[in-house]
């Protein structure tokens, strides 16, 4: 099933693609926006093999699908926000996301990812969307509550990030909860 692109008030949401590859440098490679993600990248090189190849697999593949941000009425990309482990037999998917740090604090990720949790309720019939935080990581503690997502547990020193254990804080929303 092909994915749409999804609109909201102030933004649209579009599919990744190859041609995004410099974008998606721009924001993985940025320290600000990785000091809790899972990936950080410093060459092209880099994006290319791995973070576009994980985005076409997913598609391919039929377990998520990411898209870039952008301001309905400015072209140039702000972000990102998708889902991975999609898994339709138990209805669930993972939800994840980041943006460039100067379009921090105006509310763009919890309209994003609203957007997507909207098609992922509606029209892929989910019925659970995970995420997991790395600890420290207040930002996205407060998107999640902010969309209704429900602290479910912290696994305690679960992995290890330059050198230091961290922990892991496990969110969920059921489609019964969301409040959109």
């Amino acid at each position: 099933m092909p994915h749409p692109k999804l609109i909201t008030s102030r933004l649209q949401l579009r599919l990744v693609q190859p041609s995004d590859a410099e974008f998606i440098l721009q924001g993985l490679s940025d320290r600000r926006v990785t000091e809790y993600y899972a990936v950080h990248f410093d060459t092209l090189e880099e994006v290319v093999q791995e973070q576009m190849s994980f985005y076409k697999d997913l598609l391919e593949q039929g377990t998520g699908a990411w898209w870039v941000i952008s301001l309905k009425d400015d072209a140039a990309l702000i972000g990102a926000c998708g889902l991975n482990e999609l898994e339709q037999e138990h209805q669930k998917a993972q939800i994840g996301f980041w943006l460039l740090p100067e379009h921090w604090g105006k509310g763009y990720i919890p309209e994003a990812a609203a957007a997507v949790l909207k098609y992922s309720f509606g029209q892929l019939g989910l019925n659970r969307i995970e995420a997991i935080v790395e600890g420290g990581n207040k930002g996205s503690e407060k998107v999640l509550r902010k969309l209704g997502f429900t602290h479910e547990g912290t696994l305690r020193e679960r992995e290890i990030k330059n050198g230091r254990f961290i922990d892991l804080l496990y969110y969920g929303l059921l489609q019964k909860d969301r409040q959109f």
